[in-house]
């Protein structure tokens, strides 16, 4: 077995002081870490669970990185990893395998990285010895419930879950499990760890100033993502949807007819793409799938409705980025057409939306996320609410309400193709 010397002669340089306090507490089965945005949470606890799994262990350490939809560890948790693993100078020692990600430590522990879109796929992993939840708001009680029955292979010691996240809705599993007054667990097995961007020594100022500016710009984001609390209840837009797996090709659905929206985003926001079946008859909106990313070019985001298999889809989109619909069909993305944005659009779409009963995959986490932030805003002289909805987690409803267009009355003009457009 090979033996890995670490030596960081200036920990302040590696660590931030709330991580370093733990990196070797182990004596709580579970570890909350949650909190504001660039806190570091995140970044430590992969930090901890890479030590743990270096250390001389009678039987090496068999970790299982989660996230709630498998598309999304290339680009998160996976690549966190790696990176740590290259700044600490020990992936050259590795054996890394990015087809089925997975990757073996020198000393014999091993690394798995899987997506919750398949439960039984998960529960047929043995001999887990830790499990790290990233974004652990994204999942269900029922997926944390499965996740620690994994860990009961008597052989490992000092077996742990890591569950990191951002403090969103009271209405989310972690709120109820672990804030709530009514919450009742075991607190000799678990601890919390609160951070804020305060708490990560890394940041430059420019990541502080955008921070620090969510309290003039977007006061809902700035309690969670700058103070790092969970939201306060407000009169949400939405305020009640169903979740469980939805099989857009079973008996229920085939037959109902498909709608898709794209709503643009880059650098602050995201873009958002999502599959809706919309059932007229019976008032029911079936959320089917979503892709939600900051960053990406219109060329990445015609590449990813590809893979998706949506490219020769009608698609609806904001009008307002006229030439982001050009790009996309010179993509190859042709059925793309723009939104018709009137007078009250948003409103009027919002209003035809909630007259249906809303269910949701539950692998399209950001649209659950936003159901359950999305709130009317309050009009702070009156303390009344207004039927104006808060400009923040509407990336998704945005991109249904594009999709939605055609039935609601405010559809737009069909598109013709010349004869040299290919499908």
């Amino acid at each position: 077995m090979t033996t890995i010397s670490l030596n960081f002669p200036k920990p302040s340089r590696v660590f931030n002081r709330q991580i370093y306090d733990s990196l070797f507490d182990y004596s709580h089965f579970t570890e909350v870490w949650y909190g504001g945005a660039s806190s570091g949470k995140s970044h430590g606890v992969v930090q901890k669970v890479i030590l743990k799994s270096l250390k001389h262990w009678k039987i090496p350490r068999k970790v299982l990185w989660m996230r709630k939809v498998d598309r999304t560890i290339q680009d998160s948790i996976f690549t966190d990893v790696i990176d740590c693993l290259s700044s600490w100078q020990i992936l050259p020692l590795c054996k890394v395998n990015k087809s089925n990600r997975t990757i073996h430590l020198p000393n014999g522990a091993v690394f798995l990285f899987k997506g919750m879109d398949d439960p039984e796929k998960i529960k047929s992993i043995k001999g887990l010895s830790d499990v790290v939840m990233e974004e652990a708001s994204e999942f269900n009680h029922n997926d944390y419930t499965q996740l620690t029955l994994r860990l009961r292979e008597p052989k490992h010691k000092k077996r742990q879950i890591f569950c990191m996240f951002n403090p969103v809705s009271k209405l989310n599993w972690t709120y109820t499990t672990w804030f709530a007054p009514t919450a009742d667990y075991d607190k000799r097995r678990v601890v919390i760890h609160q951070s804020t961007y305060k708490d990560n020594r890394f940041l430059d100022e420019d990541n502080i100033r955008t921070i620090e500016d969510l309290k003039n710009t977007n006061p809902a984001y700035y309690k969670i993502y700058t103070l790092g609390e969970f939201a306060t209840l407000d009169k949400l837009v939405f305020p009640s949807f169903e979740t469980h797996r939805l099989d857009p090709h079973s008996s229920e659905l085939v037959n109902i007819p498909d709608y898709f929206g794209l709503d643009f985003g880059y650098v602050n926001d995201p873009s958002a793409f999502t599959h809706t079946k919309i059932d007229m008859k019976n008032k029911v909106i079936y959320v089917i799938d979503e892709f939600v990313k900051k960053g990406l070019l219109n060329n990445e985001l015609a590449q990813v409705i590809k893979d998706m298999g949506y490219s020769k889809e009608v698609i609806t989109a904001d009008s307002a980025e006229k030439k982001s619909i050009a790009e996309m069909r010179r993509d190859g993305i042709y059925r793309i057409r723009p939104a018709l944005k009137g007078p009250d659009s948003i409103i009027q779409g919002i209003q035809f939306l909630q007259q249906f009963k809303w269910v949701v995959d539950d692998r399209c986490v950001k649209t659950i996320e936003e159901l359950q932030n999305y709130t009317y805003v309050k009009d702070k002289k009156t303390n009344e609410y207004t039927n104006r909805p808060i400009d923040a987690y509407n990336h998704c409803i945005d991109s249904i309400r594009y999709g939605s267009e055609e039935l609601n009355g405010n559809s737009s003009p069909t598109i013709k193709f010349t004869k040299n457009v290919l499908f």
